[in-house]
Parts: C-alpha cells; structure tokens; sequence
C-alpha cells in the first residue's frame, strides 16, 4: 500500500519535469541563422521605406538627402498632375490585361499538371524555370529577338506563316505594345502562380470528388471543377489576385527597358524614377523649381526646362540697315526721323552725298 502511494505520489512530479527539452547552444543557432535576414529586413526594406516617407516630405529631386522642407506638396502635385493620373491610368489598363490573364492561364496549367498522373516534377520544374530569369534579360530577349519589328523576327516569321501581314511597330503603336508588355510579363511570372494553385488543389481532400462522384459527377468533368474545386481554391484565389496586383502596380523593367520614357505607356513606378532619379531630375533641381510644380508632360517638360535658363541661346538682335543721314542724326543727337530739311543739313554736314536721303522719315530703309 504505501508502494502504490509512493508511485502515485512521484507520477505528478514527473509529469511536472516532463516538458519542451532546451537543446544546448539552440539560443545561439538561433540568432545566428535569424540575424543575416533580420539585418537584410532591416537595411533592404524598413529602413528605405521609412528614408522615403521622409523624403517625401522634402523638395528632394537628383538626391537621397533632404533639401527642404515643403510638407505635402508633392502629394497635392500629384492630385493635379496630368502625367501622374495617366500613369494610374497605365498601370489599370495594364492590370485589367495581365491579372485575369495570369490567373486563368495558371489555374488551368496547375489543373493539367495536377492531373498528370507522371512527370508531375518535370513539369512544374519546367513552369517554375522563367520565374528565376531577370526580367532585364527577358525584356533584351523580346526586344531583339521576338519582337523586334523586322522581317526576321520570330513573331514576325509566324504571322507570316500564317498568312498574316508583318507589324513593324511592336514598341511604338498601340495596342501592340500591349502585346509586348502583358507576354513578357505572363511568361517571367506564370510559374510561380502555378505553384501556389497546386498546393491548393493538393490540399484540397479526396473525400470530397469521391462524395461527389457518388452523387452522380463526372470525376475531372466541369461540374466537378465548378462545383468542389473552385471553391475550394477561394482562399488560394484571393492571395493569387492580391500578389497580381501588387506585381502589377510595381511593373518598372519591362516598361523602362520596352517601351522607355514614353507617356502613355509609362506606369507610376517609371514617372516616379524620372521625377526623382531619373536624368532630369538635376536639371530640375539647378533651375530651382518651386515644391510640387514637378509636373510632366512629356516632350514639352524638356523644352520647359531648357527654356527655364540652363541652355537657352539668345537670338541674335535683327540688324536694320539705316541710311547715312539717320547715322549722322543719332551722332549728333538729333532724332532718326525728321523733316527732309534736317536730311539734307546732316547730309551736308557728313560731308559725302546721300543716296538714301530723299526717304520720308520714318519710312522703311531704303535699299542701296
């Protein structure tokens, strides 16, 4: 009996020891893996968007250090700029292009991948492949290549096989940029999307087809898609459209190495970088323009700038060709015009025959 006591009475205070075991030196390793990302956090994120929010506060054009202060007039520049709204304009046109496109074309590759019954690495390995090329690089590759407006070109050569006229004008008319645009886009960051709906359709239990395949669905048909797999992709779908957003809005290589500095195709990103570090951001700033009054519109923003004293060549001043007698007359302090008697007394005076002198005054010069 009092075995069994003793027993009962040492089974709590185990209990009590047993818990989560500490790993020695676990603190250390810790905070040495933990430290290089917290300082890449740090100095590559927080710290450049607190820098900017404070800039942005300033009159800070061609420089990362503050100038001065001007409070929220660049924001109030920003309501009434003509350039800015059109590139919120751009970066619409351009989402309305790109997110639904995106969406349905990697949900619908997720689906046929998740359905192959081999190969299943293989193929999302092969998807994934352009999402580690450099938009840079893939822009230089379309430019040149794909898209390059002469006869040669790969997409060129394709509308020729198929009877199909040639387009010279890819990067400058409209609406084929578009089509430049919203396939690099598309083909650089399909791959990862495709992931993200395959771990949903994994996640999603196979109770659910085989209930609904009792019921009378046709396992793989649309009603089953429509019915259990969209959704239960609702939650996957919501983050797959809030990243294409947020990917679409912060869309500046393929617009800055495509299309350039061109005013309507120009997103809010690429106005930002010519209005702060772009090449007339110097320029800007050494003609002292007054806070906000950063508005730009294009070509004429150059020729405002230039015309605003940094460059401007005087015209030379129009020489009018005088006669003899209006010479001598301001000489002598007489005015240019006069009667004909004050012609010939300067005329005289000069000493030398006027050819022109007979003009009435103040008639236009005489030709010689």
């Amino acid at each position: 009996m009092s075995a069994s006591t003793e027993v009962r009475a040492a089974a709590p205070a185990r209990a009590a020891r047993t818990g989560p075991t500490r790993i020695k030196g676990s603190g250390l390793a810790f905070w040495l893996f933990f430290t290089p990302f917290l300082v890449g956090l740090l100095v590559f994120t927080i710290l450049p968007l607190i820098w900017g929010g404070t800039l942005s506060l300033f009159e800070a054009r061609g420089t990362v250090l503050p100038t001065k202060f001007i409070g929220l007039d660049n924001f109030r520049g920003f309501l009434v700029d003509t350039a800015f709204l059109q590139s919120l304009r751009t970066f619409i046109v351009f989402a309305l292009f790109i997110v639904p496109v995106t969406m349905a074309s990697s949900l619908a590759l997720a689906v046929l991948v998740n359905g192959l019954p081999r190969f299943q690495m293989f193929f999302r390995s092969v998807f994934f492949l352009p999402t580690a090329c450099s938009y840079v690089v893939a822009c230089v590759v379309w430019r040149l290549s794909l898209f390059n407006g002469l006869e040669s070109g790969v997409v060129n050569q394709v509308l020729g096989v198929l009877g199909m006229e040639s387009v010279s004008s890819w990067l400058s008319a409209s609406p084929y940029w578009w089509i430049v645009l919203v396939s690099v886009r598309l083909w650089s960051q399909v791959g990862f999307y495709i992931l993200l709906f395959l771990a949903g359709l994994q996640a999603i239990p196979t109770q659910l087809y085989e209930a609904a395949a009792v019921d009378g669905l046709s396992p793989g048909g649309f009603r089953m898609f429509r019915l259990i797999t969209l959704p239960q992709l609702r939650t996957t779908s919501a983050a797959v459209l809030l990243l294409l957003l947020i990917a679409a809005f912060q869309a500046f290589d393929e617009f800055y190495n495509l299309t350039g500095n061109n005013p309507e195709t120009r997103p809010p990103l690429v106005y930002l970088y010519n209005i702060a570090l772009g090449p007339r951001a110097g320029l800007r700033s050494r003609l002292g323009r007054r806070p906000g009054a950063h508005r730009d519109h294009g070509d004429r923003r150059v020729a405002a700038d230039v015309a605003g004293g940094l460059r401007v060549r005087r015209r030379p001043a129009r020489r009018t060709l005088r006669s003899p007698a209006q010479v001598a007359a301001s000489a002598r302090g007489h005015p240019a015009g006069g009667s004909a008697m004050t012609a010939q007394r300067t005329s005289s005076v000069s000493g030398a025959a006027a050819p022109g002198a007979s003009c009435a005054m103040p008639s236009p010069p005489c030709s010689r």
